[in-house]
């Protein structure tokens, strides 16, 4: 390589993309034609970035497989940055394979990265950690093992697992104060400010606060027994008993929990369950069945008992029962969650994030559009949404994920 794309390839290294362009931005051969694509991703102009790295990748000859590769490795990480997250894993897989054969452990181990990261973003925690225990970050350089380590933290905060996170994330901290490259530096600050930050509402006996990640972790490894209206689920230290297909019981099951240590009168479960305005026998006989179906869901939980009025909550093993609420609730909340990020997201990425069918996210988004929650731009498939960040809060609790085991 000449000296120009030597200095440029160095100044991307340091995150400096405006030295790295004045050296190649008048060439098109296609070293530099890579170079440029990943100064404009670094600058934030994906689209041109990615049309740059695909004639690059075009301009290597048969002998230059290992720069090809580079070119894909690149294109996916801003497939990625992007949310389009239908990029084909086989190509990435492929580059990865032709990198490990030329010798090129560093990039090889950052296109591994890509698609652990993918595979949290979608939910697929299993996966992602086992790609993730495949690799030695013993001999990463610090950039790439705050990327090591901040995916990591990534699955941890889905997982639940605070304390591993907290202790990834300094080592991520660590390693991006050694690489120098401040937007770097910059990615583990948010991404700690955002584990410290309120994530749930505590409801108990009528009372409510905030609560961060980690009392969160807290309360779920107590004796209490949590409906936890953020994964849609009732749970104790022992057990978890998933009711996000079973939404009327569900919601018997929070209202029930809302009322504890008393009674919810059938008139509210009514009219919570059913929105029921005038209460008829068809009603009355409809809460019977699924109180009974709620009963049996549950019952190695708690008892359901009838009372005068109601129904009350009588937990079997926990000391008391507490309601677990997103900082902020609605319809369409885990579209909002991940639309948080400040990424502009499609709403295939989106239906493929939420495993939701994209006529529905598309419609969720028109009603968020309507109240002014989210904006779009663009036409056709090139249309994105996106939203500011909810100031002061983190979404990481309505995102896709596996309870945590019992």
């Amino acid at each position: 390589m000449d000296s120009l794309i030597i200095a440029a390839a160095q100044a991307l290294r340091k995150g400096d993309p405006l030295s790295a362009l004045k050296r190649v931005a008048l060439r098109d051969d296609a070293p530099a034609l890579a170079l440029r694509g990943i100064a404009m991703a670094q600058l934030g102009d994906l689209a041109r970035a990615r049309a740059l790295l695909q004639r690059a990748a075009r301009g290597f000859g048969v002998k230059e497989a290992a720069e090809r590769a580079r070119c894909i490795v690149a294109e996916a990480e801003i497939a990625l940055a992007a949310r389009d997250l239908a990029f084909p894993p086989k190509k990435l897989d492929m580059a990865r394979a032709v990198l490990k054969a030329h010798g090129d452990a560093t990039n090889a181990a950052h296109a591994a990265h890509l698609e652990i990261r993918r595979l949290a973003l979608i939910g697929r925690l299993d996966q992602a950690e086992q790609k993730q225990a495949r690799l030695d970050p013993s001999r990463f350089p610090p950039p790439l093992l705050a990327a090591h380590e901040l995916a990591a933290a990534g699955i941890a905060i889905r997982r639940l697992k605070i304390r591993n996170a907290k202790a990834a994330l300094a080592r991520a901290r660590d390693a991006a104060r050694r690489s120098a490259i401040p937007a770097l530096i910059a990615e583990v600050e948010a991404a700690m400010r955002a584990l410290a930050a309120p994530a749930a509402r505590l409801i108990v006996e009528g009372h409510e606060r905030l609560l961060d990640l980690a009392e969160v972790e807290a309360l779920l490894e107590s004796r209490t027994l949590v409906v936890d209206a953020c994964r849609h689920a009732v749970r104790d230290l022992a057990l978890a008993v998933p009711l996000k297909r079973r939404p009327v019981l569900f919601t018997l099951a929070r209202t029930l929990a809302e009322a504890w240590p008393g009674d919810a009168s059938r008139v509210a479960l009514l009219a919570r369950t059913f929105r029921a305005k005038n209460v008829d026998e068809s009603h009355r006989a409809r809460l019977r069945v699924e109180i009974g179906r709620l009963r049996q869901a549950v019952k190695a939980l708690a008892e359901v008992r009838a009372t005068p009025t109601g129904f009350a909550l009588a937990p079997r093993r926990a000391a008391k029962v507490a309601v677990l609420a997103p900082p902020f609730e609605g319809e369409h909340a885990a579209v909002l969650a991940f639309l948080a990020d400040s990424e502009a997201w499609s709403s295939s990425a989106l239906a493929l994030a939420l495993g939701m069918s994209q006529r529905s996210v598309q419609r969720a988004l028109d009603a968020l559009a309507a109240d002014g929650k989210v904006q779009c731009y663009g036409l056709g498939r090139a249309r994105r949404w996106m939203t500011p960040p909810l100031p002061g809060f983190t979404t990481a609790l309505l995102l896709p994920s596996a309870l945590p085991d019992g």
